[in-house]
């Protein structure tokens, strides 16, 4: 492991340390010939809503995320676009909510072959990627170069592969780093990464989703699990270029999303991170029978350790950002891009991932519960936010236009978005936010469950399961007094429940692609 990534672990937990004397001069120096402020975008995969200190974690300890949380804005009821990866990723990049979005589920395009084999897509790069976004579709990344941004995604695209004309060079970003296809993204020692269009290999060891321990070998030795390792870790590549890239335009504006795969399963982090966890938990059984991902010896440590380090490598960018004097005018948004998943590899029980909101099985990702959606969402600008929780309620579509209007871009010239701009709840100035009269998501048949409709309107939140099985009944929460959507309350208020439909039939617009259609059958008016 490269000398820098190794640290005591007296020091793994360590808060971002003040700027030196340099490097509050460096900042002093920047903010002289002030500009247009930089946007770092932190995207995690699979994280919940209680996975972070500041969102009430008790096990897992993030000090340097609940540190931007202090001096910044931490949101109660900011929501994902989606309960899973690609179509939650596309309402992000695309301003638009589930029932306009191109992409509305996962579509792994599986007619192509042996798309869930790490080894066959070396092969064969027509097998990587999900179904693609349209070209000359409008994204974030279009939208803030337009506005004359750098613009620059590192880590994990899941909107398009190789073969299509939807990789992030196509969509308005003028450097890409990291996996194209979702399904590679869940292997941390990866063959290979792609360098804008070309793929970079790596030296490590090959190796597929779904492979065993060998035969004979103890799951209890530590060392049985080394072949599921090799010299590139993609969390420290993917860093490293995070640096390289704010190096070589820190003077210009730039947008810059980092689409961490952690804590996506499976669950892979640096020794001494699970070696710290494995002292605070205590020793643990191995998972090492499952399908589809790779076997663990420590699950708990390792899943805690993999958010401790992700934290940890947003407390160097934090040093980083201070040293090169750009912290003060950079804006760092943190969030996730779906609810915690819930399998043999991942507890998310135990941790109690989607706290205060359900955190078992059904009630988080793939589903429309609070637990699948709610996201943690915090927004810091170096000295510069007024520290406050805000209740203003969000989701994905809203960031388009927020970065836009902290671009300079006038709304006019924004291409059509479901979303409002929060900025002004950023800066206090919460007597000029629009909120907004509805939030809508809609999410079709995916591995087991059978299409959902959600609305949340104000203080209530209506929810229909079963959807493609021809189910209309609606459950009504008031979700202020009970987020874990335990007393439904649609018998008393009728009037609701059809205000609610009325959104569902304005909102939902038909798609061809047969994964992403959502059969409703409305009640009778």
């Amino acid at each position: 492991m490269d000398n820098k990534r190794i640290i005591s672990t007296a020091t793994l937990l360590c808060a971002a340390v003040a700027a030196s004397g340099e490097e509050a001069q460096a900042a002093n120096a920047a903010d002289k010939g002030e500009k247009r402020p930089n946007v770092i975008f932190i995207l995690l995969d699979d994280a919940g809503y209680g996975d972070f200190g500041c969102y009430g974690q008790t096990k897992i300890e993030t000090p340097n995320i609940d540190a931007l949380a202090e001096r910044g804005v931490r949101f109660t009821d900011m929501y994902a676009g989606a309960p899973v990866s690609a179509p939650s990723r596309c309402c992000l990049m695309t301003g638009l909510h589930s029932g306009h979005a191109q992409i509305r589920s996962n579509d792994e395009m599986v007619g192509r072959g042996n798309v869930w084999s790490i080894n066959a897509m070396r092969e064969n790069p027509e097998l990587e990627g999900q179904a693609p976004l349209a070209p000359g579709t409008a994204t974030l990344g279009s939208v803030m170069r337009g506005a004359g941004y750098r613009t620059a995604i590192i880590g994990k695209w899941g909107l398009g592969g190789p073969a299509s004309q939807s990789t992030p060079m196509d969509m308005g970003f003028d450097y890409f780093y990291g996996y194209l296809c979702q399904r590679m993204a869940q292997c941390y020692y990866p063959p290979y990464l792609y360098n804008e269009r070309l793929r970079e290999y790596t030296s490590n060891p090959r190796m597929d989703l779904g492979d065993r321990l060998d035969d004979g070998a103890d799951p209890y030795d530590r060392k049985s699990y080394d072949k599921f390792r090799g010299d590139t870790y993609s969390p420290d590549a993917i860093y490293d270029k995070i640096e390289e890239f704010i190096d070589n335009n820190r003077r210009d504006p730039f947008f810059l999303m980092w689409t961490t795969t952690i804590p996506h399963s499976a669950l892979t982090a640096p020794d001494e991170w699970v070696d710290y966890y494995v002292k605070k938990f205590g020793d643990e059984e191995p998972v090492y029978k499952g399908k589809g991902y790779f076997p663990t010896r420590y699950p708990k440590a390792t899943f805690a350790a993999m958010i401790s380090y992700l934290d940890y490598q947003i407390g160097e960018l934090v040093k980083h950002l201070k040293k090169r004097g750009l912290y003060d005018n950079t804006i760092i948004m943190v969030t996730s891009d779906n609810g915690p998943t819930h399998n043999a590899y991942t507890n998310t029980s135990w941790f109690d991932c989607a706290a205060p909101f359900r955190s078992d099985k059904g009630w988080t990702k793939r589903s429309l519960h609070e637990g699948g959606i709610r996201m943690p969402f915090i927004v810091a600008w170096g000295e510069r936010l007024t520290p406050v929780v805000s209740d203003f309620v969000g989701y994905f579509p809203d960031v388009m236009p927020t970065l836009a209007h902290i671009a300079g871009v006038e709304s006019d010239a924004l291409p059509q978005s479901d979303g409002i701009s929060f900025l002004p709840t950023l800066q206090g100035r919460t007597a000029e936010q629009k909120s907004h009269p509805f939030l809508y998501w809609e999410f079709p048949v995916f591995k087991g469950g059978n299409g959902w409709l959600c609305v949340r309107m104000g203080e209530w939140k209506g929810l229909v399961e079963n959807v493609a099985a021809g189910n209309n009944d609606m459950q009504l929460y008031k979700i202020t007094e009970d987020p874990r959507e335990e007393h439904n309350l649609a018998a008393q208020h009728p009037q609701i429940i059809a205000r609610m439909w009325e959104v569902i039939r304005n909102e939902h617009t038909p798609i061809e692609n047969p994964l992403f259609r959502l059969d409703i059958t409305y009640p009778q008016q």
